[in-house]
């Protein structure tokens, strides 16, 4: 599947592409206040950081899913999971918790407060689920967002599925807003952390 949006080339990611997408991601979400700043404090370490927890969950969870997309020269990406696979089960928790620690290392903890944060609060209805999208810095403002945002949306409104997100910037809000997401609620994270905005898209009408 490929699809060309605001002039940029929409394909679905592969495990060769997750290195180079995971760096990619790692600087879009250096100076992010969720992921950046409050999961990872220590500047030092924070590039390095995000992109062995990009890679391990691109490789390990995004691509078995099969709603990764990336763009044709790796500038960002759209991981996305379907309907009934955004919980993952204790098992697999289980599982994945060592290569977590290896790839997160100090910041396992925090990592771990944060999935229960979120997931505490997730909608239980079927609908896609968004975890991540990003573009690096110097590709941004140029419409990729948007572009990589189009295929499942797409598929939503095909569907009449929902599509739900949080969003962790006041940047990344207004870009949603513009596809249709609304807000349902706003919640600070623990420990004076930043705002994080839990939104929402119901399908839209007549739009294929």
């Amino acid at each position: 599947m490929e699809s060309a949006t605001a002039g940029t080339q929409i394909r679905k990611a592969t495990a060769t592409d997750a290195p180079k997408l995971a760096a990619a991601l790692a600087r879009a979400f250096y100076d992010d206040p969720m992921l950046g700043h409050w999961l990872l404090p220590d500047e030092s370490r924070r590039l390095e950081q995000l992109e062995r927890g990009f890679e391990f969950y691109i490789r390990r969870v995004y691509l078995r899913h099969g709603e990764s997309y990336t763009t044709d020269g790796l500038r960002g990406g759209a991981l996305w999971l379907p309907p009934g696979h955004w919980k993952l089960g204790a098992l697999e928790q289980l599982r994945l918790l060592p290569g977590m620690a290896v790839a997160v290392r100090s910041a396992l903890p925090r990592t771990l407060r944060l999935f229960s944060f979120l997931e505490a609060r997730h909608p239980h209805e079927p609908h896609y689920y968004l975890p991540l999208i990003g573009v690096e810095p110097a590709s941004q403002g140029k419409g990729i967002g948007s572009a990589l945002l189009a295929p499942v949306l797409e598929r939503c409104d095909r569907e009449s599925l929902p599509a739900y997100l949080e969003a962790s910037s006041e940047r990344n809000r207004v870009l949603y807003l513009r596809h249709g997401f609304q807000v349902k609620e706003e919640v600070h994270l623990p420990a004076d952390g930043p705002p994080v905005w839990l939104m929402w898209r119901e399908p839209r009408r007549g739009q294929f």
